[in-house]
């Protein structure tokens, strides 16, 4: 009980050690002239821990003395506290090895780095202290450690569980990663095209001053006016460019630059941009949008049509395909097929039980209930679940979709 609360509080600290930066900052030193030697960064010390023997001593914590076993009670008898040790405290010490010492790693993580194990060490010590001064006051006997150590029992079996299904899916046969490579040869074609990209309208010029103070002094006739005025402008001009795109479309089949094009259209859409990136290279069917997925339909050397979505306009020249080997993606189809059956394995376990909460106590929205883990790019740390007086994680900022056209200032 006492390793499974040891691991509990363990990781939380590494966690939370591993997020901080070691050290702050350096002032950032000015470049040094190209015909001054630079100061070569020191090389990585040697790793010699395969050198150590597993009973060699590789944390000493003294002054702590090591728990004392209990006595052997007799047959119908109490089992007795073992006698109080008289060695001085000062004398005590707590001897780790490094054998005992990997063991608690591999429970704590399961690839132990070299870093993982300098911050293990860093935490160890503070913590053995600190839990036998409070076993010597008492604070394991107490109702409310009791209840603690339930609930860290509870997330520790439950992420166990969770690492047992993981490593299960993981056991995927050869022949599994084959047939799902024949049967999904297209996922595994690789394209390289040429993209044209045409803004859907121009962009929208900054108005003076003038025109701002007449703007704020319109009735309300004229407000409306003024509105149907620019409403039929902006039609005008997503006409204008829709026509655009399907001319740059046709000259492009025709065989002229795309970088040619793309300028032209940036040019009548108000982008600035001297060099415009069109080249997409190793692109694969999960790169682009489902829209844009005919673009794969294609020769080398055809160019598609006019594609069009709330971004803009898109126009594509495949220029090569090849098709990936199965030795190149055999470790990317075995991560998927181990997603999909932990997925399913969790599902069926989630599946078992169902949840009644009492509306009275936790009010009409019910409490706040995290979705069950997935697979393991969802999972988080397989090893422990987080702590629910943690803070809420920040969502991780969104990336741009690969049919998003390459940033460009306004004119």
């Amino acid at each position: 009980m006492r390793k499974s609360w040891l691991l509990c509080v363990l990781l939380g600290t590494l966690a939370w050690g591993q997020a901080a930066p070691a050290t702050a900052p350096a002032a950032q030193a000015s470049p040094a002239p190209d015909n001054v030697a630079k100061p070569q960064a020191p090389p990585a010390p040697a790793d010699t821990a395969a050198a150590v023997p597993p009973d060699a001593a590789v944390i000493t914590v003294k002054g702590v003395c090591p728990p004392q076993p209990k006595a052997a009670a007799a047959k119908g008898t109490a089992a007795k506290p073992a006698p109080a040790a008289k060695t001085p405290p000062a004398d005590c010490k707590t001897v780790i090895t490094k054998a005992e010492f990997e063991k608690l790693a591999n429970g704590v993580a399961p690839s132990v780095t070299p870093q993982l194990k300098r911050n293990l060490a860093g935490v160890l010590p503070r913590i053995i202290a600190l839990s036998n001064e409070a076993r010597k006051r008492g604070l394991d006997k107490t109702p409310r450690f009791e209840e603690v150590v339930k609930f860290a029992k509870m997330q520790i079996l439950s992420n166990e569980l969770t690492r047992s299904i993981q490593e299960e899916a993981g056991k995927i046969p050869p022949e599994d990663i084959a047939n799902y490579y024949k049967d999904n040869a297209d996922a595994y074609a690789q394209y390289n095209v040429d993209r044209l990209f045409v803004p859907r309208t121009k962009q929208p010029e900054g108005l003076g001053k003038e025109e701002e103070v007449k703007d704020q002094k319109l009735t309300e006739d004229q407000q409306k006016a003024k509105d149907a005025e620019d409403k039929a402008k902006q039609e005008a001009a997503e006409q204008a460019m829709t026509q655009l795109a399907e001319s740059l479309r046709a000259r492009a089949a025709a065989g002229e630059d795309f970088v040619k094009l793309q300028k032209e259209a940036f040019e009548a859409g108000g982008i600035k941009v001297e060099s415009p990136t069109v080249a997409l290279p190793k692109v694969r069917r999960t790169a682009l949008p489902p829209a844009h997925a005919a673009v794969f339909d294609l020769k080398p050397g055809e160019v598609s049509q006019v594609i069009s979505d709330s971004g803009g306009h898109y126009i594509y020249r495949v220029t090569s395909k090849d098709q990936l080997t199965l030795d190149q993606v055999k470790e990317e189809i075995r991560n998927k097929l181990q997603g999909d059956r932990t997925r399913e394995m969790m599902d069926k376990v989630n599946s078992t039980f169902t949840v009644e909460t009492n509306p009275a106590y936790f009010g009409a929205g019910g409490p706040g209930m995290p979705p069950p883990p997935r697979g393991p790019g969802g999972m988080g740390n397989p090893r422990m679940a987080p702590s629910p007086a943690a803070p809420a994680a920040k969502p991780p900022t969104p990336t741009p979709t690969p049919a998003e056209p390459p940033a460009a200032k306004p004119n």
